[in-house]
């Protein structure tokens, strides 16, 4: 006879017959030799197979599973789960101009953060800035967005991003903005980390370089959780031009801009390459073959690109923005990505001094996670720690 088929867990059913009063059973023949000892421990005896009545049961049984309502999920046996796991992520922006809201508007549209605190001293622009993105919540994931001239609305956040400061003006260099933006630091980064001891800062606030190091020593943070944007969006400019002029995406262009985000930063010819292929084996349309004296205008573009926007419309926001959530969202869902960010370089390619500034850094949870040591040619070697320099002679006149 063939073994007869059924849904329900025999072992179950089968131990559950001794509450049936079922007696003794009339045997059948089943090919099933899991049938057959689970038969044999019912019955108590060996050589019966299975039995009808066994059966009837097993099919009753599987009626009783299938009417059991059932959850969702069962836990794996002998897991050891959490009680309690971290799932939401809160970020502070200070300074809610174009730059801040560009900042705030860009993590809150890539679903970086549950828990947005805005903080300003312009007390009804901040209010104003607060309602505009709150009433978007239709279109948003769902997010808590608070706002407050305290500091106190920033407690517990796990990014507090700076944006604070002076507006530069058209023509005016990074560094003429320091002594306009000195003093106002000092009164926002012990406030941030008294609310938020166990926070990352995110200085995007020029002279970013500069400021990223002013904000480590008034913070008594470790340096790897003060960090600057540097010139993660110099090197996005420069990938874009690349990429315009060889019509490719900017995706596939891999290259970085390093050193000070501004007039003396260093682009690495060495290692820039187009769809994996190095630029300095490339040629132009009239067969002549891509030098580093060649690419200069490439790198002066990326230099005068601030200023451009500057002159046109005032002020500079969306790529800022988008630069910093990439940040963001490398450093929240500890992605061990590479940027160029400003970091303190002491140490690393011959810098000699105690200064921030920006080299490829593998960001995750914890913040700078390390510092990628890239064959650099002598002459970048040069220019670099020429670019350190010109930080360390402006950071020495001051009295942090």
């Amino acid at each position: 006879m063939e073994a007869i088929a059924t849904n329900a867990d025999p072992g179950r059913a089968l131990r559950g017959l001794s509450k049936t009063g079922i007696p003794s059973c009339t045997f059948v023949n089943l090919r099933s030799s899991s049938a057959k000892r689970l038969a044999c421990r019912y019955t108590k005896n060996i050589n019966a197979l299975s039995c009808r009545n066994c059966l009837q049961a097993l099919a009753m049984s599987a009626d009783m599973e299938r009417a059991k309502p059932r959850p969702m999920f069962s836990q794996i046996p002998d897991s050891d789960l959490p009680s309690t796991v971290k799932t939401s992520f809160k970020i502070t922006v200070v300074g809610v101009g174009n730059v801040g809201m560009a900042c705030a508007q860009t993590c809150l549209t890539e679903d970086l953060v549950d828990e947005l605190a805005l903080v300003d001293i312009q007390a009804d622009k901040l209010r104003g800035e607060m309602l505009d993105l709150q009433h978007a919540a239709a279109f948003l994931p769902r997010v808590k967005i608070v706002a407050d001239c305290s500091y106190a609305v920033s407690a517990g956040s796990d990014i507090c991003i700076v944006t604070a400061g002076a507006r530069q003006r058209e023509g005016e260099t990074r560094l003429s903005l320091l002594d306009r933006n000195l003093s106002l630091f000092k009164s926002i980064i012990p406030e941030l980390v008294r609310h938020s001891p166990d926070t990352i800062l995110l200085i995007v606030s020029n002279p970013v370089d500069i400021l990223t190091h002013l904000s480590w020593k008034l913070s008594g943070l470790p340096p790897n959780r003060v960090i600057g944007t540097g010139t993660n969006l110099d090197s996005s400019r420069l990938r874009f031009l690349i990429a315009d002029k060889f019509d490719v995406n900017a995706h596939n262009i891999h290259g970085y801009m390093v050193g000070e985000h501004g007039d003396s930063s260093v682009p690495l010819w060495s290692s820039l390459t187009v769809a994996n292929v190095p630029v300095l084996n490339l040629y132009d349309k009239n067969g002549v073959k891509y030098t580093k004296e060649t690419l200069k205008e490439f790198h002066e573009a990326v230099v005068g690109s601030a200023y451009q926007v500057i002159k046109l419309k005032g002020y500079t926001s969306w790529a800022i923005g988008y630069s910093t959530a990439s940040l963001v969202k490398s450093l929240l869902r500890d992605q061990r990505r590479i940027h160029p960010v400003s970091v303190r370089a002491k140490g690393f390619y011959g810098i000699e001094h105690d200064v921030y500034l920006s080299l490829p850094s593998q960001l995750g949870r914890a913040g700078v996670l390390g510092v990628a040591n890239l064959p650099l040619e002598e002459d970048e070697m040069q220019e670099l720690q020429q670019s350190a320099k010109a930080i360390w002679e402006t950071q020495n006149k001051l009295h942090f």
